[in-house]
């Protein structure tokens, strides 16, 4: 097996991304035939022998790509240390491989999680770079005037990051003084819409996130799962093979929109 840049066999192993992959190896805990490895260096998995804390790096595991409908408070992560239920404890053990979710659905939040051993392409995912759209239906308190919805269509800073949604269009019709709106964007920071929303004054009530990039699907219900198709994958990839222009971060000194209570939300 030819030789590649060690970061990339740690990743393809489905021990981390690879973005992490080059942090353990700064961080002096990867191995390499007993040496501490540098990042940049060069392996072959069949021959030498890499390890991570002590550990010996687990063998390639077939790639998998899983799309699930996370419920309500479901915490998107593989542990919790306050025992809550996670996105891992509803696969169970359905699939041998060990599997993380790829980005953030905060626990109130519900709707399309993508989980993988794919630290390739996940990070491609969940990186500004590569401006991967995601859609939300928001339930919000009151209805936007039309000077709250051009405020909302300009953006706002959140956490010194220029947030600006690509569209915004409400839906029809209002029930008990709550209304419903499609919201777009693409740098996938924690909070956002919600932070967007209450911004203007508009606390969001419920929030449910119904496509990532090319990824759709209008039955799956929550707590559900499937595995992507290979058409799926392949859209994915070519989502994320052109770069955007990063998102333009808050000058030093610069004052932006007092950080609100949602920010602080879980």
């Amino acid at each position: 097996m030819a030789e590649e840049r060690l970061q990339k066999i740690i990743a393809a192993s489905g021990r981390c991304s690879r973005r992490e992959a080059e942090e353990l190896i700064r961080e002096g805990r990867v191995r390499v035939n007993g040496q501490i490895a540098e990042l940049g260096q060069k392996a072959d998995p069949a021959q030498d022998h890499i390890k991570i804390d002590g550990k010996r790096l687990a063998s390639a595991e077939a790639r998998r790509w899983i799309l699930m409908y996370k419920p309500r408070q479901v915490m998107t992560t593989c542990s919790d240390p306050e025992e809550r239920r996670t996105v891992i404890d509803l696969l169970g053990n359905t699939f041998p491989e060990r599997l993380y979710p790829v980005g953030r659905l905060d626990y109130q939040s519900e709707g399309l999680l993508l989980l993988t051993n794919d630290g390739e392409l996940a990070a491609k995912i969940t990186h500004p770079r590569y401006g991967l759209i995601r859609e939300y239906r928001a339930k919000i308190r009151g209805d936007l005037s039309p000077s709250e919805l051009q405020r909302l269509r300009r953006g706002a800073s959140i956490d010194g990051v220029r947030v600006v949604p690509k569209e915004v269009r409400r839906e029809h019709g209002t029930r008990e003084g709550n209304s419903w709106w499609r919201i777009e964007v693409a740098e996938g920071r924690t909070h956002e819409v919600r932070e967007l929303f209450f911004r203007v004054g508009h606390p969001v009530q419920r929030l449910r996130r119904i496509s990532i990039g090319p990824i759709r699907d209008d039955h799956i219900q929550a707590g559900q799962f499937r595995e992507l198709t290979g058409t799926e994958i392949e859209a994915l990839r070519k989502a994320t093979r052109k770069t955007v222009k990063p998102p333009r971060r808050r000058e030093q000194g610069q004052k932006g929109p007092s950080r609100g209570p949602a920010s602080k939300r879980k």
